[in-house]
């Protein structure tokens, strides 16, 4: 779009965070040996991600046993 004066408008913002490269220390942190497993390494989110998924697929794969052996049954009318 363009102004009334002709001059195409531009899009800023006031304030720009700058972010630093850790690139460097997380390839020294997963590379490290340290008999942690390399899903594990990042801290306590990874922890808690793989815990919750390990919890998400036993409960999935439970409930699709009870489901397939609750369609294997014949309904007692």
């Amino acid at each position: 779009m363009y102004k009334s004066d002709g001059n195409p408008r531009t899009i800023s913002s006031s304030a720009r965070r700058q972010v630093d490269n850790m690139v460097k220390e997380k390839q020294k942190l997963f590379q490290a040996n340290n008999g942690i497993p390399v899903h594990l390494k990042g801290g306590a989110k990874d922890a808690i991600l793989y815990r919750l998924t390990m919890a998400l697929t036993v409960f999935g794969s439970g409930f699709v046993v009870y489901e397939l052996l609750n369609a294997a049954m014949p309904k007692k009318a």
